[in-house]
């Protein structure tokens, strides 16, 4: 009995795996650029902890003149970055289009969290609020019903 009971737990467990691969597959073939998206952002992480800690990252920032810039920052400047990238890409390829307000608004805003260190808060959030503003306005012009 235990080893019949055995066996359907490693037949479950086969089918559980199989679906599971299966739902990342359909997921990547439904939405190629989130998939991507989501890849670059932690390729872009792990490429960031490890200028930093190999000291890379300091001598970066030094170069640029920034007396401090935090390894986060980095990584949410470069998210944002890629958020819109992704953006982007949805809007200029129509096979791809989806709704971007809201990713085009995290990733704005992701970058204005990471650019804090560099050029102050008193900057960034009237840049977000513009680009914000902006996007309203661009979605209500280019994409007004007929």
């Amino acid at each position: 009995m235990s080893e019949r009971s055995r066996g359907e737990k490693e037949e479950e467990e086969e089918k559980r795996h199989e679906k599971q691969e299966k739902s990342w597959d359909e997921k990547w073939r439904q939405d190629p650029v989130g998939a991507f998206v989501w890849a670059s952002i932690f390729i872009w992480a792990g490429l960031v902890l490890l200028a930093a800690n190999t000291g890379y990252l300091t001598r970066l920032a030094e170069g640029w003149g920034v007396p401090r810039l935090s390894t986060w920052s980095v990584i949410l400047a470069g998210a944002g970055v890629l958020v819109i990238l992704g953006v982007l890409v949805r809007v200029l390829v129509p096979s791809l289009r989806r709704a971007v307000l809201g990713a085009l608004v995290v990733g704005v805003v992701l970058v204005g969290i990471g650019l804090h260190e560099v050029v102050g808060w008193d900057v960034v959030w009237p840049s977000i609020l513009i680009v914000v503003g902006l996007s309203i306005l661009l979605r209500g012009v280019l994409f007004r019903r007929r």
